[in-house]
């Protein structure tokens, strides 16, 4: 996805916020701060982007958002469980109406046969109480990874949450 349909969906995802009077926040691992970044390329998006958690350390995904120990323990930081809690963590702090969360393995290192270069788990959570989790595997490198990733983040959150 290129730069400039990036901005298109973005601005997409802050029509339908606004329309709603929503908030939206995002705690972001391996993407850090790209999602966040692109909502926030939009003019006027203070006005339905509340705050974005770049927790790519497990301290930081435990003191800013609450994830537990013993989840980072059991299933590691590129968990469908992990991604939950950021989510659920990031709308309970922001005190926003919705939250997307990333964590995965963005290369070109730090890839297992169990979770490949490429693995990215979301979790995508609202303040009525529905939450949810999609891994995905993106191929490239580095760059093209965190790209697909932010790009499959934004379309998850309009299509599943925002579209209607």
């Amino acid at each position: 996805m290129t730069d400039n349909e990036l901005t298109l969906l973005s601005a997409r995802v802050g029509e339908r916020l606004l329309a709603r009077q929503a908030t939206v926040t995002t705690a972001e691992s391996c993407t850090g701060g790209w999602i966040a970044k692109v909502l926030t390329d939009i003019s006027g998006s203070s006005a339905w982007f509340e705050r974005g958690f770049v927790t790519y350390s497990n301290e930081a995904k435990q003191q800013m958002i609450g994830v537990t120990d013993a989840s980072l323990i059991q299933f590691g930081a590129v968990s469908e469980q992990v991604v939950e809690e950021m989510a659920q963590g990031a709308l309970r702090e922001a005190r926003a109406q919705y939250a997307v969360s990333v964590s995965g393995i963005a290369g070109p290192d730090g890839g297992s046969d169990r979770k490949p270069v490429g693995t990215v788990w979301f979790g995508f959570a609202s303040d009525s109480g529905e939450v949810l989790t999609l891994v995905q595997r993106f191929n490239g490198d580095r760059e093209s990874v965190r790209r697909q990733a932010t790009a499959w983040a934004l379309q998850t959150l309009y299509d599943h949450f925002l579209k209607n």
